[in-house]
């Protein structure tokens, strides 16, 4: 996949990147076995940005393997399904205080107080955080209501004639 196509894909999910869906995220333990853990996180239209405690398990197993893959999904009904899936590299780095984009993820989902009261939270609970920046390296956006959906399924309806 080139970097047009993943572009294409990601600004086709664009308004899913907005919305407050939280993203599962996909990687490899130390001991070797799959995790899919659900994570908040914030496009900057370059990087998929998670952050997290220092401390977190997926910190340590990232920086030992940093391939990953992550999702974000959204719809309760078949003709509302939408889903992202993106693979890509992780680079993480430790920063002082709270990740920035950690906050502005927040912000997606909540307001006034309810978010006054979630930062002060966040500041008074990290004094370090991992910032963990996933570059997209391939893509796919599925629309479900609207028909795009995965080639294998298109395949099958076709033969059915739907």
């Amino acid at each position: 996949m080139d970097q047009y196509e993943i572009e294409t894909e990601l600004a086709d999910a664009g308004e899913l990147l907005a919305s407050p869906a939280a993203a599962h995220l996909a990687y490899v333990a130390p001991d070797g076995t799959p995790r899919v853990v659900p994570v908040g996180y914030f496009w900057t239209g370059d990087e998929f940005v998670v952050s997290t405690a220092v401390t977190a398990p997926k910190v340590a197993a990232l920086m030992a393997r940093p391939d990953v893959a992550l999702t974000v999904d959204a719809g309760h009904t078949p003709g509302q399904a939408r889903s992202l899936s993106v693979r890509g590299r992780a680079d993480i780095r430790i920063v002082d205080g709270v990740v920035e984009e950690y906050l502005t993820a927040a912000r997606k989902g909540m307001t006034g107080e309810e978010l006054a009261v979630f930062e002060r939270s966040c500041r008074e609970l990290y004094d370090r955080m991992a910032r963990i920046a996933i570059r997209p390296l391939w893509a796919r956006y599925y629309d479900f209501g609207a028909g795009r959906i995965p080639g294998f399924l298109r395949e099958l309806a076709d033969r059915i004639g739907r």
